[in-house]
């Protein structure tokens, strides 16, 4: 089975797997979806009260949204994450779930009125790096004399259980769809125009024969690009392309690399207990 990368940059990343088959595919689709970790605030503590600022000024700690509002917003936002340093709260080896810097983080918000409260204001106590890499999320607008402080912890866990915890977002595959005109046999990207998406690129499984139609102007392009009347295609099961993005608290090779290991520990602990019947 190959790998190769079409395309890559840090949020996105786009695969053909030659050699496989749909379903090993759909497995990496799935893993990608809902069992890859991440970091994402869970719990979100608020000041209440008059928050005195240093001039002497006092501000009141409410905003327009409700707390559950904001405390939503915040668990949405892209936290950086080191699947190589943090471990999931409940099996923390070293604190046992009371929380610590091995399975939490923990983030300081302090915005005064009047002005928009962003994913820039959160501090996180420690390492100046697990700050949001995009400030410019908007979590609510401050009215004068409102204020917010806010301590939030972020712990690791799965989009199997939280939409806040899934990396992966626009996970698609597709088989790679082949074409014979002109004498010539080539993949639909490789072709001299773009075939018509509506009438040559909905091809099956089994070879087609396709009539370009003279009143579609994709059809006709691709006609007098080959000088033909009809075209060949079919789907390849054997190459498929995978493609996604992630919310940027992971990099998009540091998801995927993340979603083969774990399939790789799954069938090694099938193969185990294979072995034991």
């Amino acid at each position: 089975m190959d790998l190769k990368v079409f395309d890559h940059t840090d949020m996105s990343i786009a695969v053909r797997i030659e050699g496989g088959d749909a379903t090993f595919v759909n497995a990496i689709r799935r893993t990608l979806l809902a069992d890859v970790p991440k970091m994402a605030i869970e719990d979100v503590e608020f000041h209440l009260g008059p928050i005195r600022a240093e001039d002497g000024k006092e501000y009141e700690s409410v905003a327009p949204l409700f707390d559950e509002i904001i405390s939503q917003r915040l668990g949405l936002v892209p936290i950086p994450t080191d699947l190589q340093l943090f471990v999931p709260k409940a099996t923390c080896p070293t604190c046992h779930g009371e929380g610590c810097p091995n399975c939490t983080i923990i983030y300081s918000l302090n915005k005064r009125g009047p002005g928009v409260v962003t994913s820039g204001d959160l501090e996180p106590i420690g390492d100046p790096k697990l700050k949001p890499k995009d400030g410019q999320i908007p979590i609510v607008k401050l009215g004068n004399g409102q204020a917010l402080l806010i301590y939030a912890t972020a712990t690791l866990g799965t989009g199997r259980d939280h939409a806040k915890w899934q990396v992966a977002h626009g996970v698609g595959t597709r088989f790679a769809t082949v074409l014979k005109a002109g004498g010539k046999t080539f993949e639909a990207p490789e072709s001299k125009v773009p075939p018509c998406p509506d009438h040559i690129m909905r091809p099956g499984s089994e070879e087609a024969t396709i009539e370009l139609r003279s009143d579609c102007r994709n059809c006709r392009k691709f006609a007098e690009a080959y000088d033909v009347k009809t075209v060949k295609a079919f789907n390849d099961p054997s190459k498929i392309d995978l493609q996604f993005e992630t919310d940027g608290s992971l990099t998009a090779k540091e998801t995927l690399t993340a979603a083969l290991d774990i399939l790789e520990k799954r069938f090694a602990d099938l193969a185990g207990k294979a072995e034991l019947l």
